[in-house]
């Protein structure tokens, strides 16, 4: 669950009030605070972001997996903390609230962004997709481990599923993922998973 605190705000009192304990969004002037994630989110959160990691470093890329950057449409007042960004460290040089306020607006900044779905999986199939793709995000992961989202968006009956987006002609579109399936990702097409190793974090010491 998310708990909204009741008041509109801009992005520059959001940003200047943000603590450093906890993890808040702003959702169209609205400040929300992000409620702690199980332990099945966080492994998955954890398992990823080690294994893209390898591949980054692998690869040789100039990019990185950040702590608590946010990532702002360029119109409204939001700004989001996905459980797993990617930053093309060169483009950062372009991005206007990056050396104050650690927050990127730039497509050129942001090759893929992850969520994993909790409970509020209308924010990340509804406004954060319209969001991402407003700013032209290239590619955009739900992770919905345990089937939490409407039977439009992963099917009936409801399954574990991974939606991958991927922007084409300026829209998104969409390839879905589920148990055996191996993932395809533009980002990283070298990637070598299934669905279900993310969906059980395989790899992870226990």
């Amino acid at each position: 669950m998310t708990q909204a605190i009741s008041k509109l705000v801009t992005f520059e009192d959001f940003a200047a009030w943000r603590p450093d304990g906890g993890r808040y969004e702003l959702h169209d002037g609205v400040i929300v605070e992000m409620a702690q994630p199980v332990g099945d989110h966080e492994d998955i959160v954890g398992f990823l972001a080690l294994e893209i990691s390898f591949d980054i470093k692998r690869l040789n890329l100039p990019y990185y997996i950040p702590k608590t950057v946010l990532v702002k449409p360029l119109e409204g007042e939001s700004a989001y903390s996905p459980d797993i960004l990617i930053i093309n460290r060169p483009n950062l040089l372009n991005e206007p609230l990056w050396k104050k306020q650690s927050t990127v607006s730039q497509a050129a900044s942001i090759p893929l962004v992850i969520e994993v779905v909790s409970t509020n999986w209308r924010d990340d199939y509804y406004k954060k997709l319209a969001d991402y793709e407003a700013i032209g995000i290239p590619e955009y992961w739900i992770i919905d481990y345990a089937a939490c989202g409407a039977r439009k968006f992963i099917g009936n009956p409801k399954l574990p599923t991974i939606s991958i987006y991927q922007l084409i002609d300026g829209e998104y579109q969409v390839t879905q993922f589920r148990g055996s399936d191996r993932i395809v990702s533009p980002t990283f097409p070298e990637l070598n998973l299934t669905a279900e190793q993310i969906f059980q974090a395989e790899g992870l010491p226990t």
